[in-house]
């Protein structure tokens, strides 16, 4: 395997992410849209996240953007500050070549680099073998599943939640003495 270089997305990354996204949206459970985004809207979600400060890499091989990772808000209200949710997602063609571990692990240090103490995986599909080892890898544990909470491609998915300190995690709290 060629070099692979891990760095910050930058807005001409996005139609890349735009077609790996949609892959999965039409053909995988790891994401429960329906429907695919738009470059527009993958642009406008991009923005969203950079702009909030949180993380977002991609994973280049041959010159090409094979895979994307970042961290957002793992819920809105403002107690949840601290704690981030994940995504990862590759080409078809690269999966089980250790991509997404070094996606993650790379997530992981730059969410960690700016103060975040949990970091929380949803996988979509308790089948999901291969994101389950990955995070896994990465030093996740399991947390719970939520049985048949979605509904694609004519069955029932449920999520898988794992997650993972960052830092000191839940040792301290930012800011006291």
């Amino acid at each position: 395997m060629s070099a692979l270089e891990i760095r910050p997305t930058v807005a001409a990354d996005l139609p890349s992410i735009t077609e790996i996204y949609k892959h999965e949206v039409r053909f995988g459970t790891a994401t429960f849209e329906l429907i695919p985004p738009d470059l527009a809207e993958m642009t406008r979600r991009f923005n969203t996240l950079t702009d909030g400060g949180f993380p977002y890499l991609v994973a280049i091989l041959n010159g090409r953007v094979v895979g994307y990772a970042y961290a957002g808000p793992y819920r809105p209200r403002p107690a949840y500050r601290f704690t981030v949710e994940n995504s990862v997602y590759l080409e078809p063609a690269t999966h089980r070549r250790g991509i997404g571990s070094q996606l993650l692990q790379r997530l992981i240090v730059e969410s960690e680099a700016r103060g975040y103490r949990q970091m929380i995986a949803v996988i979509g599909d308790s089948a999901n073998a291969g994101s389950i080892g990955v995070h896994t890898r990465c030093g996740f544990q399991m947390i719970g599943t939520h049985p048949n909470v979605g509904l694609k491609f004519g069955r029932w998915l449920d999520t898988v939640m794992m997650q993972l300190p960052l830092g000191d995690g839940g040792s301290s709290v930012p800011g006291s003495a």
